[in-house]
């Protein structure tokens, strides 16, 4: 049996039983009380950076070891774009999967379901049309792969977009809210309310799901199991940490240049840190930026640990 606090390589989490291991990185991380911290040198960075790279950037970032945090912007909205996909899949198994066997339900669509999504690399599959997919299966890619197609029909499962914003609101995160579909719910407009979060919202919304009790440990195993193989963020967060660390996360991505990435990183030996980094322009058709995301990550990674 591992010590608390020391943390396995992200292969190990994924085939040892994620969720126990994570459940005793937070047990030992909150049991340690915070210590006194000023974080102006890295905000002062932070804002350099977001000068420097022509984007609006949001961050909130807390080590759960010492309780020291980094806020940005962090009460500001931002296009929420892809990473309400992990809330979407937390919504089905806490309030659809009670007996267990809502995940391995089977579901079938069309091609024009994943046309209408905009596409996903898991539900295009010729035999996943033809078969259909379990709802473990859409969870995974709509974490995993960012599915588009997945995410939709996860949705539809829960009712429609609106019932991530319930879910949310029963987490106590009175910030995020979800209004429209894929691929609607990323055009990412400025001043757009709808289909928005905050750094810290949606940073303390992955802290209760991925880390805290909001889910069964069952269902917390499944979530950080998905998270760990996210495939996405290979020039976003997962540049960003230390190669030594274990990262699990989720990405999105809009128009107006928005770009963001939300996860739990482990580093070696120690409680893990939860970083919220959610970027956006003004200009419909900007670029998004993977370097800011990055560099803002080493920022939060060198300043905590």
């Amino acid at each position: 049996m591992k010590t608390p606090g020391a943390t396995p390589s992200r292969r190990a989490l994924l085939t040892a039983g994620a969720g126990a291991v994570l459940a005793a990185t937070m047990s030992a991380g909150t049991a340690r009380a915070a210590s006194p911290y000023r974080a102006d040198g890295v905000v002062a960075r932070l804002r350099e950076l977001e000068r420097e790279r022509g984007v609006r950037l949001g961050v909130y970032a807390r080590d759960t070891a010492t309780g020291r945090t980094v806020l940005h912007r962090a009460d500001e909205l931002f296009p929420m774009c892809s990473v309400f996909k992990t809330v979407a899949a937390a919504a089905v198994m806490r309030d659809l999967d009670h007996d267990g066997t809502r995940l391995a339900k089977r579901i079938h669509y069309t091609l024009q379901d994943v046309t209408d999504a905009g596409g996903g690399e898991i539900t295009q599959a010729e035999e996943n049309i033809a078969n259909g997919l379990t709802v473990a299966e859409l969870c995974s890619a709509a974490i995993a792969q960012s599915d588009n197609a997945a995410a939709n029909l996860l949705l539809r499962e829960l009712g429609g977009p609106t019932a991530i914003t319930r879910f949310c609101r029963s987490l106590g995160d009175r910030t995020t809210r979800l209004d429209r579909w894929e691929p609607a719910l990323n055009s990412a407009e400025p001043d757009r309310v709808t289909d928005t979060t905050s750094p810290r919202a949606i940073g303390l919304t992955y802290t209760r799901l991925a880390l805290g009790n909001a889910l069964s440990p069952r269902h917390r195993e499944h979530l950080n199991r998905w998270l760990l193989a996210n495939t996405t963020s290979k020039e976003r967060m997962r540049k960003g940490v230390p190669a030594q660390w274990a990262l699990g996360d989720k990405t999105g991505a809009g128009s107006y240049g928005t770009n963001n990435d939300v996860g739990i990183a482990w580093p070696p030996g120690r409680p893990p840190l939860v970083m919220a980094i959610l970027t956006t322009r003004a200009e419909a058709t900007a670029p998004r930026d993977n370097e800011v995301i990055v560099r803002a990550t080493q920022l939060l990674t060198q300043t905590l640990v």
